[in-house]
């Protein structure tokens, strides 16, 4: 594959539709960095196999996304299918999150014999013995979470555990609870009769700037959390 275009593909049930994409573009576009999707495509032509040139029929389009409008499918297909990078792109993904999941490390682990945290170094040379492989697309905190398991078999880790209380209005309380679940362990809840959620939610320390933030993008701002231990 040339470095002038590249391939993303989607699949749905049987079926594979794939888009012929400007690389920087299309990443600039699955990333949120732009949105406009006709600078990103090569051809508006959504493909069951790009390599051969074989189209997909409007009745499989119309099945698989409710719609025969090319930019829509492939604005689909780009945001939510595989976006195939070329070497250079993937190189500079992976290693910006690797910044990343060292950092996260760094400020939410401890070293038990000291309580001190493991220097970035120290860090990344640990990884460095365990062989994980980083996906580019996949979050910060999802990743360190695992290499954290991992590491504990070649470093003496701790991870700093906070308790949050977390209220949430009623309006946001349904929406909310996905956000809360995936980001501690909920310890005691209640669902009060106005319709809004109160619990006490058991996390790392590190996540709870991330949890701040994502809670008040779910709620617009309308939740309260504060540590209580």
């Amino acid at each position: 594959m040339g470095e002038k275009y590249t391939v993303a593909r989607f699949t749905k049930g049987n079926e594979h539709f794939e888009v012929l994409v400007k690389p920087d573009k299309a990443l600039d576009y699955r990333m949120g960095k732009t949105s406009a999707i006709t600078e990103v495509l090569v051809t508006e032509i959504i493909f069951s196999d790009a390599s051969k040139g074989t189209k997909v029929s409007e009745e499989a389009l119309r099945k698989a996304f409710g719609t025969t409008d090319p930019l829509k499918v492939a604005d689909i297909i780009i945001k939510k299918g595989t976006l195939q990078l070329t070497t250079e792109q993937r190189r500079k993904m992976i290693e910006e999150k690797r910044r990343q999941i060292i950092a996260f490390i760094s400020k939410q682990c401890v070293d038990p014999r000291t309580n001190l945290p493991h220097p970035p170094t120290r860090i990344e040379q640990a990884m460095e013995q365990i062989h994980y492989s980083i996906d580019p697309f996949k979050t910060t905190e999802e990743q360190a979470r695992e290499i954290i398991k991992l590491l504990r078999q070649v470093l003496p880790l701790k991870v700093e555990q906070v308790s949050v209380s977390v209220q949430v209005p009623a309006e946001y309380a349904a929406k909310a609870y996905g956000t809360i679940k995936a980001m501690g362990t909920i310890k005691r809840e209640e669902w009060r009769a106005d319709g809004s959620w109160h619990g006490i939610l058991e996390m790392p320390a590190g996540l709870y700037g991330p949890f701040l933030e994502k809670i008040g993008e779910v709620t617009k701002g309308n939740a309260e959390a504060k540590i209580i231990s």
